[in-house]
């Protein structure tokens, strides 16, 4: 089969209709993280158990998604996503009558089956539709519904809380637009696979995929940044309005807002730009997208660590030190998800995509709430042992929450580690890639 290697028709119209479903992806996913507070008091939850509830759907996220990005791989992504976005719209919806703790985990692990299906299958169509040199900035616009979902939650949840009187309230009203949206995809004609390249692509099937992925090096490289950086990543979008509210004083809403500034509103630029950039350093040094992702990341750690030694009267310098390393973090994926598109041959993406995203929850994204919800506790606990008290109040809450979360800027360091190794093997794997087509 002969292409063009140029960019396909409609292109950003189907990348549009994307980068709605991926703001509702992360604009559903968030609401429990933003509900922390009234969830735990309503039902005299622990900081390992509200950190369960992020890592129980990622864990299922994260083990669905290897099958359903085989399924993207040799079926029809659209209809792959139009099913997948209207089941997690409708378990998050159904969210809302949760009874009792173990229900609402129960019915968190149908949002993340249904949201499994969405990211491997975008991604390799993304790929299908933007030759390599307009990747980074595609990736950029469809990954704008991450903060932008982001934004739209924190900016939101708790108006509707006060506005409705119910922390069941959102749950309801966020599924509505994704039930709209899911059948816009069964509209939309789909690229071909490898339409974007510029070589002729091959109409063989690969007999091991897994395997095959797993042969490459610089893809080995960024699963173990997947996972440190999704670990920071996952950890901060479920403890950060707590720690705002408990470690700062500040009301729900406006530990809300204040989160959304600080991790949404940051990714708006961090994306368009470092899109923009990253393709720039790209076309003149092949290895040099991935090294400004990992320079970024290094800025990053230092940042937030500063953010985080600052004391509770300090909560704008801590915003402030806090935003600025999380705009540059967001570099992370306008370097990193275009470099697979480029080390991986095209009927191999959706899997490679899958397994990524597999360590990366699994591992990752699974761990970093649970951890951090676990050292939590044993800090609270330390604290109150160390005063003499024998009840546990919220300033020892506080307290351990505050030490518990200091452990985000080394993951990022980490992720920074294990990108700049991966920046030492993209060139010649990506060699490799344009010679197996």
């Amino acid at each position: 089969m002969e292409l063009s290697g140029k960019q396909t028709k409609n292109a950003w119209r189907i990348l549009i209709l994307l980068f709605f479903a991926n703001l509702l992806n992360f604009f559903d996913r968030t609401i429990p993280a933003i509900l922390v507070e009234p969830i735990r008091h309503e039902w005299t939850l622990s900081d390992l158990e509200l950190g369960l509830i992020g890592s129980v759907f990622t864990v299922v996220y994260a083990i669905a998604g290897i099958p359903l990005g085989r399924l993207a791989d040799s079926g029809t992504r659209k209809k792959i996503m139009g099913w997948g976005l209207s089941a997690w719209s409708l378990f998050t919806g159904i969210n809302g009558l949760a009874w009792n703790y173990l229900s609402f985990l129960f019915l968190r692990t149908g949002v993340g089956v249904g949201e499994a299906t969405y990211a491997p299958a975008a991604n390799s169509m993304i790929g299908d539709l933007f030759p390599a040199h307009k990747r980074a900035r595609a990736t950029g616009i469809f990954m704008l519904g991450l903060p932008l979902g982001l934004v739209l939650a924190f900016f939101t949840v708790g108006a509707m809380v006060k506005s409705f009187g119910t922390w069941r309230a959102p749950f309801f009203i966020a599924a509505i637009p994704g039930l709209i949206l899911a059948f816009c995809f069964f509209l939309i004609r789909e690229p071909e696979r490898g339409a974007a390249e510029t070589v002729r692509i091959s109409e063989r099937t690969v007999s091991q995929p897994i395997k095959t992925v797993l042969k490459n090096r610089t893809m080995w490289w960024l699963i173990l940044s997947g996972l440190t950086f999704n670990f920071a990543v996952y950890a901060v979008n479920s403890f950060l309005v707590s720690l705002l509210q408990r470690y700062f004083h500040v009301s729900l809403t406006e530990a809300a807002i204040t989160t959304g500034c600080i991790v949404g509103i940051t990714g708006l630029v961090g994306l368009t730009l470092g899109g923009w950039l990253a393709d720039r350093i790209h076309q003149r040094w092949e290895r040099g997208r991935l090294l400004f992702g990992a320079f970024n990341l290094v800025v990053c750690g230092i940042a937030v660590w500063f953010a985080l030694k600052q004391p509770e009267s300090s909560v704008l310098l801590f915003s402030a030190l806090f935003g600025f390393g999380w705009l540059l973090s967001y570099n992370y994926y306008t370097c990193v998800y275009p470099a697979i598109q480029d080390v991986i041959e095209p009927r191999l993406r959706a899997t490679a995509m899958a397994l990524y995203f597999a360590a990366m929850y699994l591992l990752g994204g699974a761990a970093g709430p649970t951890v951090v919800g676990w050292i939590s506790d044993l800090y609270s606990r330390k604290a109150m042992t160390e005063s003499g008290a024998l009840e546990m109040s919220e300033r020892f809450k506080a307290i351990g929450l505050h030490e518990a979360m200091i452990l985000i800027p080394f993951t990022v360091l980490a992720s920074a580690i294990f990108v700049f190794f991966a920046s030492r093997s993209f060139a010649e794997d990506a060699r490799k890639m344009k010679q197996s087509l």
